[in-house]
């Protein structure tokens, strides 16, 4: 007699189709980055070519933060009503054009134009707002962790340009720069086109991690800047949502304001080469990466305003102690600074996300969207005065000093944010 026998078919594992979602928005975030890390690259050499004031250029950072962020809440109602893939296409080549017209500019209001309104459409409509949407859609479960990788997107912007930027800057020139950061941007765009999906159900899958029975709400309809007004009316009327709005405010100040833009010039007034300063930003996105992606983590096991109050609470005194650091050259005391600096520097995403999905559940990223508009309005506001700060005392000493008592306060209203309801 003869025994025949079936093999046992060998089950593959496949990787979820949310990694991989996650995976092209990290790559869309990050060419992002890239021209949001160039305005301490090129203060100086705009400065020595056309001989505008500091005060000028800074208008320029100014306008692009303050779009970068009130950009946000509309970009996610729009994102809600046309798709990620489309919003965040249109929005990389709008960067590219902005970033490449640059090279032909001649006067000041160019600068303003180019780098400031077009630059600061294109990434705010895909800044931290995209993230919080790709993890809404995409996950329920390690929500906090994508959020955190997403957000450590730009750190890693950061640290893959600003080096190249700087000794593109120094060598080749300015233009050379902004022309590698226009390739950049639309080397993105067919990759987002190709793998981004907007809901797991045009694939055939669900969210990681959905329970079974679980049941989608679908896409808003009508119209996205009626959405997004109408949700900020609503969340104004709360009162966590000014306590997150005026710390991230302060958050943005105390980072892309003022360290982000004047970090450099500051380091080039005491004597330091500026690749050797971009070099320091980009140490700083390196460890940014990890305490991005730790307060993740942190957000889906320990209550999000405690995190944000001990946050800006450390990074407030740290920053008290810089205007003693800097040194012609690069001293141990100022690299334990940009080690701290860097885990700390975004690090206040996660949680801020966190508690606007708490509080305002299925508007949360909208929500976040104007808190996140908050945090760029600050930013301009801080890039303006540490420029004018330098421009009329001719240092940048009591810029640092105000940032770090302004941190100290977002972290008190961190803490008074009251119990966020699930």
């Amino acid at each position: 007699m003869t025994l025949s026998t079936t093999p046992t078919p060998t089950r593959t594992r496949r990787i979820h189709r949310a990694w991989w979602v996650a995976a092209v928005a990290f790559v869309a975030i990050l060419g992002a980055a890239g021209f949001r890390a160039t305005p301490g690259v090129l203060i100086t050499p705009l400065h020595d070519e056309f001989g505008w004031s500091r005060g000028t250029i800074s208008l320029a950072v100014s306008i692009n933060l303050v779009l970068y962020g009130l950009t946000a809440p509309f970009a996610a109602a729009l994102m809600d009503r046309f798709g990620m893939r489309r919003v965040v296409s249109l929005a990389l080549l709008l960067v590219a054009v902005g970033s490449g017209l640059t090279v032909i500019m001649t006067a000041s209001w160019h600068l303003l134009l180019f780098w400031g309104v077009f630059i600061g459409l294109g990434t705010g409509s895909m800044a931290l707002v995209f993230a919080a949407t790709v993890t809404d859609r995409w996950f329920v479960r390690h929500r906090g962790l994508v959020t955190g990788i997403l957000t450590a997107a730009g750190a890693t912007g950061q640290l893959i340009f600003l080096p190249v930027l700087a000794w593109l800057a120094e060598g080749p020139g300015w233009r050379v720069a902004s022309l590698t950061v226009a390739g950049a941007a639309l080397a993105v765009v067919p990759f987002v086109w190709w793998l981004l999906r907007d809901h797991p159900e045009e694939v055939g899958t669900t969210a990681f991690g959905t329970e079974a029975g679980a049941v989608r709400t679908g896409p808003a309809g009508g119209n996205a800047a009626a959405r997004a007004l109408t949700v900020l009316r609503s969340a104004a009327r709360t009162r966590p949502f000014w306590f997150l709005a005026g710390g991230f405010a302060i958050c943005g100040m105390s980072t892309n304001g003022l360290v982000g833009t004047h970090f450099i010039p500051a380091a080039h007034d005491h004597g330091m080469a500026e690749p050797v300063a971009a070099g320091l930003l980009a140490i700083i996105g390196i460890f940014d990466i990890a305490g991005t992606v730790a307060s993740g983590w942190l957000s889906d096991k320990v209550n999000p305003k405690l995190l944000l109050g001990v946050y800006y609470g450390l990074r407030g005194l740290s920053l008290m102690l810089l205007p003693g650091l800097f040194a012609a050259t690069t001293e141990p005391s100022m690299l334990i600074f940009i080690v701290f600096y860097g885990l700390d520097w975004v690090a206040t995403v996660p949680p801020t996300v966190a508690l606007c999905r708490q509080i305002y559940g299925q508007d949360g990223a909208v929500v976040f969207g104007w808190v996140f508009a908050s945090h760029q309005v600050g930013a301009a506001v801080a890039a303006v005065g540490a420029g004018l700060t330098r421009d009329h005392l001719g240092a940048y000493d009591l810029a640092w000093y105000a940032a770090g008592a302004l941190c100290l306060l977002a972290a008190g209203m961190s803490l008074a944010i009251r119990h966020a309801r699930r």
